[in-house]
Parts: structure tokens; sequence; C-alpha cells
């Protein structure tokens, strides 16, 4: 199996609100939400990414961009 690379496109909303997700989901134990460790490095590995790519986590008004986000995404309904 070749160790090729995958790519992932998402909005700026979609990343945002995945990125307050992973968070949250990181500060729990994982092993009691996700049963296979194989799975935690790639759950760190694209939660870093996203922190490294969204100044919005640092910004003063980041609760609101993040509800903001949320609003926009909920389906209509």
């Amino acid at each position: 199996m070749s160790d090729s690379q995958v790519t992932i496109k998402l909005t700026s909303d979609e990343a945002l609100v995945l990125s307050h997700w992973l968070g949250k989901l990181q500060m729990t134990d994982l092993s009691r939400v996700v049963d296979d460790q194989s799975v935690w490095a790639p759950i760190h590995r694209i939660a870093g990414t996203l922190d490294k790519a969204l100044p919005a986590l640092f910004a003063s008004d980041y609760h609101q961009r993040l509800e903001a986000a949320r609003q926009r995404l909920r389906p209509e309904g």
C-alpha cells in the first residue's frame, strides 16, 4: 500500500466548527469515545492542521464567529 496523501477541502465555516468539535473531543478521554486507537493519530493530525490554518481561533470574537458558522451550516427547517 502506498503512502499517498488525501486532501480534504472544507469551507471556513466547516473548518471552524470541526476544529471546535475536535478540540472538545481531544479534551475527553478518547478511549471512551473512539474505541480504535489507530484513529487517534489522524484525529490529532486533523485538529493540529486546522489549528494552524484558522486565525479565527485566536480572534477576540471567536465565540460569535463559531456560532455564526454553526447557524450557516445547520440545515434549514
